[in-house]
């Protein structure tokens, strides 16, 4: 494994791929292409502005502990104003809209993403961590196409499957994570606005910029204020939003934790909840799969983003008869991979999106070697500042152990084995999540009998984490409740 970018600088930039025999130079993305503000104030009825109380807190580009920005602290007087603005513009303006009007913002935001997609990868990759070509190639390009897809929608509600005229709930209150800033604000902002509520944002605290551009791109599309509004903060904001009687519904995407704190707090309320909550998902490969294509889909199921993704292929079930061969070829194309700058376009491994996360994914691999697991990265000198970690491979897990049963949520994979489709099934199902899983295999009726068998709210067969606008995605159990994408998610949306 080699270090790339500015990490390269200080680690082994001489180091060579394994196999290739020449390196790779440096190919950075301009970070000129975005400019970051100094300050950021909250985005409440079309405006930007400072908090009531004049709080702030400040973000940091992980990959080098730089900080990049103060942000706007949103208080409870604060929400008050947002979720007023939200319920103005909701009774006044876009609830009796005509769909085929809110039809029209939706695909101006659109295509405005679209005309600035470099400058949301890059400004992603750098409040994020993220790699630039994640940013560029799967990011940007998805949330674009989620407001492109749901867009189609907006004049066709009564032709979704949820009566024949169905009716928007009001104003949306959504919560968003820190792994996909941007393509999770996507997620949540287009089925709403299509459906015809209005809409309060809050972004992650580690990762506020990206929503805070799109708040300007609502304004360049002319959006009505108070349509979408966007306030930053910390748990505690959120917290005020969800709980906040002017709120008809709540979307929230983050720790199974907190998702379960908000169902207690909203049991009884009448509002409508939607969780989209962690995983630890397995990824089985059978004996007869194609070997080097279930490589390819182990490595993007669990390296993708960091592993920063609630679907993410940690475990890997593999047949014993060639979970050997698996392993080996597994650390060969580990040792390709290249950890370093995020913006440069060869980075495959960005930073870990902030230092109490890189303790988690820490604490939980030291727990797997002291439980008797066999740990294994490739050689890899990390950059000497920013949050780091190489991607990391334990053999030897036993379905007891923590990082077996613990949703670690960076890229770490445990391996363990099975020798009949019936225990691949019971292991895949031994979790209390139920998000997704993969399948790899060269028959079609296995396919199908796993599919049946697994309990899991989606999956890939032959291919791991493949994401579209049009397929609904969410989970069982611990992995939350509701769907998002699809016709399904705009049901979430509707008073059904």
């Amino acid at each position: 494994m080699t270090v790339s970018g500015s990490g390269a600088k200080e680690a082994a930039g001489s180091a060579l791929v394994a196999g290739s025999g020449w390196e790779y130079a440096p190919a950075p993305e301009s970070r000129e292409i975005v400019s970051i503000a100094s300050e950021y104030g909250l985005f409440v009825d079309g405006r930007f502005g400072p908090a009531s109380k004049g709080r702030t807190f400040a973000t940091i580009n992980p990959a080098t502990e730089e900080p990049l920005a103060k942000v706007a602290m949103a208080g409870p007087a604060d929400v008050d104003r947002a979720v007023a603005a939200a319920r103005r513009a909701f009774d006044q303006v876009w609830g009796s809209m005509p769909g085929a009007e809110r039809a029209k913002y939706l695909y101006r935001i659109a295509r405005i993403l679209q005309e600035r997609s470099r400058e949301f990868a890059v400004l992603e990759s750098i409040d994020n961590g993220k790699p630039i070509k994640e940013t560029r190639d799967v990011d940007i390009p998805l949330a674009a196409a989620h407001f492109f897809y749901y867009a189609g929608w907006a004049d066709k509600l009564g032709y979704a499957g949820f009566g024949p005229n169905p009716q928007p709930l009001g104003v949306a209150g959504q919560v968003i994570p820190w792994n996909f800033p941007l393509l999770m604000a996507a997620w949540k902002l287009a089925p709403a606005l299509a459906a015809g509520n209005t809409c309060v944002l809050k972004p992650a605290e580690t990762t506020p910029l990206s929503a805070l551009l799109l708040a300007e791109v609502c304004q360049q599309a002319e959006l009505p204020p108070g349509v979408v509004n966007v306030l930053t903060g910390a748990g505690d904001t959120g917290a005020a939003l969800v709980a906040h009687p002017g709120i008809s519904k709540v979307a929230f995407t983050g720790s199974t934790e907190v998702g379960i704190a908000i169902a207690q707090a909203m049991a009884g309320t009448g509002k409508k909840l939607t969780l989209e909550l962690g995983g630890k998902a397995a990824n089985v490969v059978f004996d007869d799969a194609p070997i080097e294509q279930a490589i390819e889909g182990i490595v993007n199921g669990i390296f993708f983003n960091q592993g920063h993704v609630c679907c993410a292929g940690s475990r890997l079930l593999v047949q014993e008869s060639v979970a050997d061969h698996v392993v080996d070829r597994l650390k060969q194309r580990l040792t390709t991979l290249r950890l370093g700058d995020p913006l440069d376009k060869n980075t495959d491994i960005g930073a870990i999106n902030s230092r109490p996360q890189l303790d988690k994914i820490t604490e939980l691999s030291a727990a797997g070697e002291a439980e008797g697991a066999q740990r294994w990265s490739p050689p890899c000198e990390l950059p000497g500042k920013g949050f780091w970690f190489a991607p990391t491979v334990f053999t030897g897990v036993s379905q007891s152990h923590r990082i077996a049963r613990e949703e670690i949520f960076g890229p770490v994979l445990s391996v363990l084995t099975f020798r009949t489709p019936e225990e691949a099934v019971t292991k895949a199902n031994n979790t209390p999540y139920g998000l997704s899983a993969g399948v790899w295999t060269e028959k079609g009726s296995r396919i199908l009998w796993m599919a049946q068998k697994m309990r899991g709210g989606g999956g890939g067969a032959n291919t791991y984490n493949r994401l579209d606008p049009a397929s609904r995605f969410g989970g069982y159990r611990e992995s939350g409740f509701g769907r998002g994408g699809g016709r399904h998610g705009l049901g979430a949306y509707l008073d059904v």
